[in-house]
Order: C-alpha cells, then structure tokens, then sequence
C-alpha cells in the first residue's frame, strides 16, 4: 500500500507540476490533440487524399481568419482593459496617501505621477497630497489640480504646470527652475525662497503669491495678474514684467534688485525716478 500511495503522490506531483508551468501545459495539449486528430484522419490520408486537402485549406483559412481578427482583437481588448485598471489603481493609491504627510506618501506619491505620465496621463487630482522633498524633474502635470498641495523644498526643473491650479500650494524652497506655469492660478501660493530663474508665469494668475526671497532671475512674468504679489528681498533680475496686471510700484520697491528687468513705459518710469538704485539707472 505504501508503494501505490509514493506512486500516486509522484503522478499528483509531477501533474502540478505541469500545470504551474502554461507553456509546458499548452504544449502537451496540443501534442495529444494533434495525435488523435490525425490518427483519426490517417485513413482519409491514405484513401481521399484528393478531396480531404481542400478542406484541410479551408479550415487553414479559417484559423488565419481567427488569429487575425478574433486573437488580435480579444488581445488589444485584453491588454486595454488591463491598462485602464493599471491607471485606476494608480488613482486610487494617491487618494489613499491624500492627506498623509510622511516620507512614504510622498514618495508612493511620485511614484504613481510618474507611472501616469508614462501612460500620457497628466492631468492628475494632488489636491492636500504631501509632495514635500521629493523629485517631480521634468514630469508633466498641465492641466492638473494641486490646489493646497505641498511642494516644499522638492526639485520641480522644467516641470510643466500649464494651466495647473496651485491656489494656496506651497512652493517654500523649491526649485522650479525653467519650470512652465503659463497660465497657472496660483493665487495665494507660497514660493518663498524659492528658485525660479528662466520659469514662465506668462498669463498666470498671481494674486496674493508669496515671493519673499525668491529667485525670479530671467523669470516670464509677462501678461500675470499680480495684485498683491509679495517680492520683499526677491531677485528680479531680468524679469519680464511687460504687461504685468495690477502690478505697482510699492511692490517693487521691496525687492532685492530689478537690474535689467523689463516693464510697460509708465511703470519703468516710475521705477527708474522713485527706486533708481534697483534699476541700476
């Protein structure tokens, strides 16, 4: 009994074994059926053999016809579906981080932008999410909501955040270097002491914007809307702030250096007799 009970355990054993393995699996399936179909039709091979091979052709035809439309077909549907569970659950992991301010969720966090982007996704829902610290270089995030969201001292060079809504994102100490903003609201965002040499804020909406000490050398600050904007100690070097809505000249009075940078005619004017030692004129 114990020589029948080793034997069956081999034949269970070796039976999971194939069948962990799909390819040995589909192999020997297809082995034993191919045996039988033509052991079946070996006599039509022998005896009929003229008329059994248009048939043989026709249903050739046929298989090339399921391959090719119905495998294909049922694969890319496959492999869709597949994709658009990937990007949910991407989604759904920032919504579990969403609030969480720890090291963790923020780098799970990147993680899953980053995964997005690599399915053309960039339009994504921060909002609250703790970003604090982390690298977003180069990724793309137009058109995504980030309001309240937390950036600080994170690295976000010739990041693209066209059109992205920042109102109340905090910026402290980033480096947004060459990063795109057109267009952005960021009103009452906090860049203080950040970098935000070559960035382009042309167009964005700017109101109440926190820029204590920040490098806007070179920055595009062409056509923002920036009533209220604080640039107390900020680096304007040349800036371009041609056609700057609600910008005034106690603002700029605040400012660590205006060198070079660009203005309408009256507010350059106004710059160069009230704070001629910003100018350089």
């Amino acid at each position: 009994m114990s020589a029948i009970k080793k034997i069956k355990e081999r034949i269970i054993d070796q039976y999971n074994e194939i069948i962990e393995k799909p390819l040995l699996t589909a192999a020997l399936v297809l082995a034993m059926v191919s045996i039988l179909v033509l052991s079946l039709s070996f006599k039509y091979y022998l005896n009929d053999f003229e008329n059994f091979t248009p048939q043989i052709l026709a249903e050739a035809h046929g298989m090339i016809f399921d391959i090719a439309i119905i495998g294909i077909l049922l694969f890319w549907l496959n492999q869709n579906g597949e994709t658009r569970q990937r990007i949910r659950f991407y989604r759904d992991e920032i919504d579990d981080f969403r609030l969480w301010e720890s090291d963790e969720a923020a780098f799970r966090t990147v993680g899953n932008i980053k995964r997005l982007n690599r399915h053309k996704i960039h339009e994504i829902n921060l909002v609250n999410c703790y970003l604090a610290r982390t690298n977003l270089n180069y990724v793309n995030l137009r058109g995504s909501n980030m309001n309240s969201a937390n950036f600080s001292n994170s690295s976000l060079i010739e990041t693209n955040l066209e059109n992205t809504r920042l109102n109340q994102t905090n910026f402290e100490n980033a480096n947004l270097n060459q990063a795109a903003l057109k267009g952005a609201y960021a009103s009452g965002a906090n860049f203080k002491d950040a970098f935000l040499i070559k960035s382009q804020f042309e167009n964005a909406f700017l109101i109440k914007t926190n820029f204590k000490n920040a490098f806007l050398m070179e920055a595009n600050l062409n056509g923002s809307y920036l009533m209220g904007a604080d640039f107390e100690n900020a680096s304007l070097y040349k800036a371009d702030l041609r056609g700057a809505k609600g910008l005034t000249l106690e603002q700029l009075t605040k400012a660590k250096t205006l060198y070079l940078a660009k203005f309408d005619d009256e507010l350059l004017e106004q710059v160069k007799v009230a704070i001629p030692e910003l100018v350089g004129a």
